[in-house]
């Protein structure tokens, strides 16, 4: 597998000629306190990157929580496109709210203020890069959205059951016109998600793009920047196989349209 971890890493590898440089970048690497919790995150955030590597990517995998917010934008300061994962909830302070909320979980502070930098980095030079689950949270949030706290459980995952067994199946409709209807095929899909969260106020430049049954919105895009963040997991292990594939094939894809853009 060409990845390399916070452990053996100080810099980004020089990618090969025919291999972009993917940064997957995710909460931590320990909770000691939540095992089960852990495992399962780690095995979703595997997935991403083993997916990312057998798609053409380098891949390398980051712990925003084991970094200075600085640090981990000098680490990925040469990637070509970032993924940014799922974990816990993003402290409250972020988006000018309290804590104290239902369904609270804990915060990792570094991991939120290093990802909002890399969104609005990206933001800035128009590097690719796709959100999922927190990771379009953050997104809106590092573009001054905010969040709502708690949403009523229903769709959006099982509630009183072994983690294994969180992740529910649901349908999401896709806006036609949109770039993440156009890289899945089509306009209604069957997604796995797991979240107590939901966007709120929409970041600047950011449109919805797909919605669940309740109306929630489950999918934004930048309007001038390659960033699209998805609600739902397709790295989940019940996701339909192509999602996550095709997903990261969008990033290439508009990896692509920067460079000739750039060339001409």
């Amino acid at each position: 597998m060409t990845t390399q971890t916070l452990a053996t890493m100080t810099a980004l590898p020089t990618a090969r000629e025919d291999r972009p440089t993917l940064a997957v970048v995710e909460v931590t690497r320990s909770r000691p306190d939540r095992p089960e919790y852990h495992a399962k995150v780690q095995t979703l955030n595997a997935t991403v990157v083993d997916a990312g590597t057998a798609g053409g990517w380098t891949v390398v995998r980051l712990a925003a929580a084991d970094l200075d917010p600085a640090d981990l934008l000098d680490l990925t300061d040469s990637a070509d496109a970032v993924v940014i994962v799922g974990g816990e909830d993003i402290d409250p302070r972020f988006y000018g709210a309290d804590s104290g909320y239902e369904g609270e979980t804990v915060h990792f502070t570094d991991a939120d203020a290093g990802q909002i930098a890399l969104v609005q980095r990206a933001a800035e030079r128009g590097t690719p890069l796709l959100g999922i689950c927190r990771g379009l949270q953050i997104i809106n949030v590092a573009l001054g959205g905010d969040l709502v706290q708690h949403i009523d459980d229903g769709i959006h995952r099982n509630v009183g059951v072994p983690i294994d067994e969180i992740l529910s199946t649901h349908a999401v409709v896709l806006r036609s016109t949109s770039t993440l209807a156009a890289a899945l095929g089509d306009t209604r899909i069957s997604v796995q998600s797991a979240h107590h969260q939901s966007v709120g106020r929409l970041g600047a430049g950011l449109t919805p793009v797909a919605t669940a049954p309740d109306g929630l919105v489950e999918a934004v895009e930048h309007r001038t920047a390659p960033i699209t963040g998805v609600q739902w997991h397709p790295e989940a292990p019940d996701a339909p196989a192509a999602q996550l594939p095709l997903l990261l094939a969008s990033l290439q894809n508009a990896l692509t349209r920067s460079e000739a853009a750039r060339a001409a």
